[in-house]
């Protein structure tokens, strides 16, 4: 099972080893990756014949029919390599550099900016098929003006209803209070935290509140110079952490596991997650609805989106190839439609999308998502989790002034930025 939590501050899931799938198509030559590292061949333009392509089991199982039909058209091999998901940004970065990493990689939206700081991927050349895809989705990938991955996927959080508990949607936070009490479960309103908190999975009910964690420039990227943060409205959001930890309605003894355990047993009405829980709980037994997140603090309730895409190497021997593979081949309806049916998450090209939207679960996170904002993909966001959760979680355990303790918060995540 995956529990989608602030980079890494909760991680589940077996280690996936790695495993190189090879792929034969008509055409021979070396199995050279970004840098070589087989010593393999070249086309006549001077490009390698193989492309060494980083992705996840799921993944794999998507790309293996579409990286032959590649390999059959153009004459360059692809070879697949599984790679476990919570490794691939760090082994990308110490690798690429060495010529010892692939050509294309499986990533997310928020590896972006560190990734190209780093100086081991390279824009993707979307060309006129840019408006092919979900804004958010491309915007996701955008870092200095420049597209940086084909995007794939897009996933996001919701509130995910039990119907029989709460047959209709809540208007108001109000109303999914009363709604969610007067259905009798143990949690009228449930939602992972965890020893150290869970910021990704609380944001939404945060920028309710009407702020954010960096302020955003003219065209929508962040301004990683302007630390947002520690302004009025996060310190409102973290006085009402606090009434929220008295009240038990927040509680860091609530884990991934035990919140999947509660509401897949009928004890919570309504829950704030994401698609990745679906399954299990419709496994369950249980009829589940998906609705928008009420706001708390008045303003909209906007939850991080995040984008899954596919980077290319900066060292890559054959970028166009590497880009035609992405633009011609994964971002084809039929592909991007394989990819939602093994994730579960709306596809990023609109029209695979639009193929499928007669899923009520996905059209509901779908939905969900036009109020949401791109994870953040800057450099400096690295500096901002661990004090960002670790504050949360001090506040609801009631261990300081909520003020007090924002504002010290605040000032450790600048520094730490500044030191980067």
């Amino acid at each position: 099972m995956r529990v989608r939590t602030a980079r890494g501050l909760v991680a589940l899931g077996a280690i996936v080893a790695t495993a190189s799938l090879a792929l034969t198509g008509c055409s021979g030559g070396g199995s050279a990756g970004s840098g070589g590292q087989d010593g393999g061949s070249a086309d006549a333009q001077g490009g390698a014949k193989t492309l060494t392509v980083w992705v996840d089991a799921d993944r794999a199982k998507v790309l293996k029919d579409v990286a032959a039909k590649f390999t059959k058209e153009s004459g360059v091999k692809i070879k697949l390599v599984q790679k476990d998901n919570s490794k691939m940004e760090q082994d990308m970065i110490s690798q690429i550099p060495t010529g010892k990493g692939p050509d294309i990689a499986v990533g997310a939206n928020d590896w972006t900016g560190q990734l190209v700081t780093d100086g081991v991927i390279q824009p993707v050349e979307l060309g006129d098929k840019t408006g092919d895809y979900e804004d958010v989705a491309v915007k996701a990938f955008t870092y200095d003006g420049k597209v940086y991955a084909l995007p794939y996927s897009i996933e996001n959080i919701a509130i995910l209803r039990n119907t029989k508990l709460a047959p209709k949607a809540a208007t108001s936070w109000k109303d999914m209070m009363a709604k969610g009490k007067k259905s009798g479960a143990q949690y009228p309103f449930l939602v992972q935290v965890g020893e150290h908190s869970d910021p990704y999975t609380l944001y939404p009910l945060q920028s309710s509140f009407g702020g954010g964690v960096f302020a955003k420039k003219a065209d929508g990227s962040y301004d990683a110079d302007k630390l947002t943060i520690g302004d009025d409205s996060g310190v409102a959001f973290a006085k009402w952490l606090k009434k929220a930890g008295q009240e038990k309605l927040l509680s860091t003894s609530m884990t991934p596991d035990i919140a999947v355990e509660k509401f897949d047993g009928g004890k919570a009405a309504y829950w704030l997650t994401g698609p990745w829980n679906v399954a299990a709980a419709q496994q369950a037994g249980i009829d589940v609805a998906i609705d928008p997140i009420p706001s708390l603090g008045g303003k909209t309730a906007s939850p991080f989106v995040g984008v899954q895409g596919f980077f290319i190497s900066s060292k890559t021997k054959n970028k166009i190839a590497a880009n035609d593979f992405l633009v011609n081949y994964l971002g084809t309806e039929s592909v991007q439609k394989a990819l939602y049916k093994v994730g579960n998450r709306p596809p990023a090209l609109k029209s695979a999308f639009e193929s499928v939207s007669s899923d009520p679960i996905m059209q509901g996170f779908e939905t969900v998502s036009k109020t949401g904002t791109p994870m953040p993909n800057v450099p400096a966001m690295a500096a901002v989790w661990q004090y960002w959760g670790d504050t949360e979680a001090a506040i609801i355990d009631q261990k300081g002034d909520p003020a007090a303790l924002w504002k010290k918060m605040t000032s450790n995540i600048q520094s730490a930025i500044d030191k980067q």
